[in-house]
């Protein structure tokens, strides 16, 4: 049978391939914006659905509308599609590391389904993840039932485990659908100073890891000057776009991937995806190769940057809770934060505004807030970087680490927090008399 014709038998409605779906099974779908929304919208309509589950990760389309009974919805990082229902208890969260995923995803199930928006066919039968190799890649090979939505806007990337052929698949619809889209960040003051503090910590010829949000991606705006940098990442940002359009992306220095930019999944503009498509350059990886602590140790002169909501005296950073309430998860944080410590010359960086709330609540604290949890350990954290400066917390005791963290945190809120790390034995008493 020729390959089109076997394309050709194969396509159905969204309502006929969600019926594939037997009751009990887990469904899996890649990271926003390689979910299929067509799929995702006919789910429902089967019927036999009974004890099953789905897991998603940075969700771009809300929650389905079914019983927890029936369908039981997973998320494994919170967007603004699911963290009100988590909160809700509607949703359930699966606390993780990002390199853990697909092995935590198999310890739900041996042959999971699968569902995925998907590139066109090429002319070997092979189907493209695009955006989102993730954790999905390692779990095609023994998944029970693989249904494609086939979008000709989807990216076609090379990479690791990124390729689905069309004799694995059980069905496929086709949808030529707009992938969703990241707004691009309005910088402010803030962000600005962050990124200049952290530009300056990188050097000619270092490797990056970029997190999510606009004070990681406000570093790339002061990186323009630089030469030979590298990109070893978990998220694509639009902004190496714009560096590699300067000739500053070479990944001419790094050991591993030499000469490609490598990530797990891409999330931002139009212009990011186009220019994804067909490029040889970038290079998709599953996420338990991309974020494998014995591969980010291989990267000498790695630099990972990333955000968090607080940090305590001792260098915790809680990166997941905001006022008491789930807000997102671990995602690669602490994979990176060890892994770059592994690494010869690497320089892990913690990024946070000083206050919240127009400057009335610190960022910088005593203690963790109540229900906060621990993303990023005292034992992995290295330069923590707020609008006012950098703590070099590596190799720093305690009372080292409370000075340099509370001389990064807004003016107004000093004199309280040296108070206040007195009072736990943090700083000798001493210091605050002598203000």
């Amino acid at each position: 049978m020729s390959l089109i014709t076997l394309y050709q038998s194969k396509i159905t409605t969204a309502e006929e391939a969600v019926r594939f779906v037997e009751p009990g099974e887990v469904i899996v779908f890649p990271i926003n914006p390689g979910e299929p929304p067509a799929l995702l919208a006919a789910l429902p309509t089967n019927q036999k659905l009974q004890g099953n589950s789905i897991y998603r990760m940075l969700p771009g389309y809300p929650l389905l509308e079914a019983a927890p009974e029936v369908l039981k919805q997973v998320s494994i990082f919170l967007s603004g599609h699911d963290r009100m229902a988590f909160s809700e208890g509607i949703s359930d969260l699966l606390p993780n590391h990002f390199s853990d995923i697909p092995a935590l995803l198999k310890h739900a199930s041996e042959s999971p389904v699968i569902m995925a928006a998907v590139s066109s066919m090429d002319d070997e039968g092979y189907f493209s993840l695009g955006t989102s190799v993730s954790y999905v890649g390692d779990l095609l090979q023994d998944a029970k039932t693989i249904i494609l939505e086939v979008n000709q806007k989807m990216p076609r990337t090379f990479g690791e485990q990124n390729r689905i052929h069309i004799s694995q698949v059980t069905a496929l619809i086709e949808n030529d659908f707009d992938l969703p889209l990241l707004p691009e960040p309005i910088l402010n003051d803030k962000d600005t100073k962050i990124g200049q503090t952290i530009a300056d910590l990188i050097r000619n010829g270092d490797t990056l890891q970029i997190g999510f949000g606009s004070m990681p991606n406000a570093v790339m705006e002061y990186l323009k000057d630089h030469r030979d940098l590298g990109i070893y990442t978990e998220m694509l940002p639009d902004k190496v776009v714009d560096l590699y359009e300067k000739g500053v992306i070479t990944n001419a220095n790094k050991k591993i991937y030499k000469g490609k930019t490598t990530a797990t999944f891409a999330l931002g503009s139009r212009r990011l995806y186009d220019f994804m498509n067909n490029n040889e350059d970038i290079f998709m990886l599953p996420c338990q190769v991309s974020n494998d602590l014995r591969n980010i140790a291989q990267l000498d002169n790695l630099v990972s940057v990333n955000s968090t909501v607080e940090v305590d005296f001792l260098g915790q950073c809680n990166s997941e809770v905001v006022a008491g309430k789930y807000y997102s998860s671990t995602g690669g944080q602490a994979d990176f934060a060890k892994g770059v410590r592994m690494t010869e010359n690497g320089r892990g960086i913690i990024c946070l505004y000083s206050t919240a709330k127009n400057d009335t609540i610190s960022k910088i604290v005593p203690k963790l807030s109540e229900g906060a949890v621990v993303s990023t350990s005292k034992n992995d954290v290295d330069i923590v970087v707020t609008e006012f400066g950098k703590a070099e917390l590596r190799g720093k005791t305690v009372q080292g680490r409370t000075e340099a963290l509370i001389n990064i945190a807004h003016p107004k809120f000093r004199e309280q927090l040296t108070f206040e790390a007195i009072k736990r034995g943090f700083l000798p008493k001493k210091n605050f008399y002598m203000l």
